[in-house]
């Protein structure tokens, strides 16, 4: 309902995707709000819920009402008419490519984390140290009562990080979903609208349908050429290729040994399923860049009242939204359709990234830093980025200033001069060239091509310089304390790129001439990696277990005994059963607080001293306000236990390995300093 207001040309099938962008950031962005006021219950989430029908007030209006139904129901005679129109066959192409990836993502999702009854797996080998992170993250939310929101792997500090994906999760699960399903719902829906957005986005830029069909692809499939790894693989497999796609034994975007060259990795198996924060944030990021580029192309100066042209009409404006105007506005005659200001869109982009610091970090720093390019770029519609910068700074100030104000976070340990990005011992350009060769050389040959019927227009080139620096500054500089994660950086120049790179292929394609038969082969070196690691994860090839029966069986007793405020000491591993209670974690996983530039030595020191039961175990216990000790199977392997010495504590439960110990405190008020 809310686009009708900003996006009055989108296509049917984007609306609902920018419909799924904007909406689950708002419900999140709302909900949270709600329950630092009363909490995550049933009132809180009912509110938030009650407020996302808010915007059908709007069809009150008789304009937007017939705007609407002119889209969604067309009538009968439309829509037969249009099914005998030659262009039915490009909605049945569409139907049968979204089929495809709904199918597609449907399955791979549903490998990001699963129950048997032998435990909890994950089928994406990058996501076994980032799920059990999240699942206590949603768990500290839906079970903990976190709120507001301290850091459930190091207790005692303001969490910083962008939480709001497992917030979302945490009201689903609340509302009564489970927690593996309510995050493959939110995953489907947002790979669906980013694959969408994505689509119109190309769409907008190029004006060449086949551009944007490739152009998902080029993002869901992405890697280099580690697809070569495959004939050394079928050399050493006796039983044969077939044999071998059945159970690939490695991925081939990414590699795990030490100063490995493949370093890429694909953006579902390395970012979009480990990493769920940009699955959240990609699609809204990509929204605001079509609100942006369709204002750039409106040739009005900024501060003029709303646009009335047609839909047919010949600004610029106009020319771009044609290729992608619905066929119901086109033969809609009973009211004209007033095209939507760019004040309008500004606003709309304005508040989509205002929402973005807690969504993803990183894509909120690229956001607003390629606008404020932009608008020194564009400068004669400065008026039009001042209104953005004026709606989102505002909003996301908040956010800011909670992620920036947390202690125990060392900011000199996030930047750093480190060239080449992670090439290790590599040489720069050839570590470049086998991670993403094919669609690099694509690129520059994109913005150099000079021949009339390849080269890129002249206002495309220039909204897409900002983004280079998402891949210059990276290779020069560390933005994180390890840095592969300056990919959450990367990545933005690679999304930006594809667009360009897809127009490349899909008019080579449209050639006749020898450049036709090019472009599959150029196309699928680019995927061929890329589909391998998607493949070996929906085949189940790489399943790893996260819990067995007796840790779900310990982490259902603390659930069950453990106040929801109580912390829990328990080894720094990344796998811990307290994950599964959302109950507070004295020290996580050593490696996520190094991540975020947490200084956790002493912290780590002590629960060591605590565990082999020195003599200020217990004061410690004290200080650190400790309510229960876990002693299993992962305190045994990397800590000194003391048995004798946490026999003086209540065992409150045992399960196989698992023995919890109650600890007794004095003082209510506990400290975590």
């Amino acid at each position: 309902m809310l686009t009708f207001l900003f996006d009055q040309g989108a296509p049917r099938a984007a609306r609902i995707c920018m419909g799924a962008c904007l909406g689950l950031p708002l419900l999140t962005g709302i909900g949270f709000v709600c329950a630092l006021w009363m909490g995550l219950n049933a009132a809180s989430i009912a509110i938030s819920a009650a407020t996302m029908f808010l915007p059908f007030l709007l069809l009150v209006n008789a304009t937007y009402r017939s705007r609407v139904l002119a889209q969604f129901w067309p009538g009968p005679r439309t829509v037969s008419r249009k099914a005998a129109s030659p262009k039915g066959s490009s909605t049945a192409g569409y139907m049968l490519f979204y089929g495809a990836i709904a199918v597609l993502l449907g399955l791979f999702f549903s490998q990001a984390v699963f129950e048997q009854p032998d435990g909890i797996f994950t089928g994406i080998e990058n996501n076994l140290g980032d799920l059990p992170l999240h699942l206590q993250v949603i768990n500290s939310f839906s079970q903990g009562n976190d709120l507001p929101p301290e850091d459930p792997t190091y207790a005692g500090v303001r969490f910083a990080y962008p939480f709001l994906v497992d917030f979302l999760t945490a009201m689903l699960v609340h509302a009564g979903a489970g927690v593996i399903g309510a995050m493959w719902l939110q995953n489907m829906v947002m790979g669906l609208a980013l694959v969408g957005v994505l689509h119109y986005w190309t769409l907008l830029l190029t004006r060449n349908r086949v551009a944007g069909v490739i152009a998902p692809l080029l993002v869901l499939f992405s890697g280099g050429l580690g697809w070569w790894l495959l004939f050394s693989d079928v050399s050493q497999n006796d039983s044969g290729l077939f044999s071998l796609l059945g159970n690939l034994p490695h991925d081939y975007t990414i590699l795990r040994e030490p100063d490995t060259l493949l370093r890429w990795g694909n953006s579902l198996t390395t970012l979009f399923g480990p990493q769920r924060s940009i699955l959240f944030g990609a699609p809204l990021a990509i929204f605001i860049f079509c609100q942006w580029w369709i204002t750039i192309c409106q040739p009005q100066e900024a501060g003029s009242a709303i646009e009335t042209a047609s839909a047919g009409s010949a600004s610029a404006s106009g020319a771009v939204q044609k290729k992608v105007l619905t066929r119901s506005q086109r033969s809609q005659k009973a009211a004209p359709v007033s095209q939507s200001s760019p004040n309008s869109r500004m606003l709309a982009a304005g508040i989509a990234a205002g929402l973005l610091p807690l969504i993803h970090a990183h894509t909120f720093l690229v956001v607003m830093a390629v606008a404020a390019c932009l608008a020194v770029i564009f400068h004669p519609t400065w008026r039009r980025w001042l209104l953005f910068f004026a709606i989102a700074i505002p909003i996301s100030l908040p956010e800011v200033l909670w992620l920036a104000h947390t202690g125990g976070v060392n900011a000199r340990s996030y930047l750093g001069w480190q060239p080449g990005w992670d090439h290790g011992t590599h040489n720069v350009l050839w570590f470049w060239f086998v991670n993403a060769g094919p669609f690099l050389l694509a690129l520059i040959a994109a913005l150099l091509w000079r021949r009339a019927d390849l080269a890129l227009p002249r206002r495309l080139v220039k909204f897409y310089m900002p983004f280079l620096f998402c891949f210059i500054i990276p290779n020069l500089v560390r933005l994180a304390p390890w840095v592969w994660d300056n990919i959450k950086v990367l990545f933005w120049w690679y999304m930006a790129s594809t667009p360009l790179v897809a127009l490349l292929l899909a008019k080579w394609w449209q050639q006749k001439s020898r450049w036709r038969w090019l472009a599959p082969v150029v196309f699928a070196t680019m995927v061929l990696a890329g589909s391998l690691d998607v493949w070996r994860v929906v085949t189940g090839a790489s399943e790893q277990k996260e819990f067995d029966p007796q840790a779900i069986a310990i982490a259902r007793i603390i659930s069950e005994q453990a106040a929801p405020r109580a912390l829990v000491l328990h080894a720094p591993t990344y796998n811990t059963p307290v994950f599964l209670t959302g109950r507070r974690s004295l020290l996580g996983f050593g490696p996520w607080m190094w991540s975020r530039g947490i200084d956790y030595s002493q912290r780590d020191f002590d629960i060591q001293r605590i565990y082999s039961g020195d003599a200020d175990a217990s004061p410690l216990l004290k200080k650190y306000g400790v309510n229960y000790v876990l002693a299993g199977p992962a305190e045994f392997a990397t800590l000194r236990v003391n048995e004798q010495f946490l026999t003086q504590y209540k065992k409150l439960a045992e399960v196989g390995p698992y023995r919890l110990y109650e600890v007794k405190q004095q003082d209510s008020k506990r400290s975590t300093k």
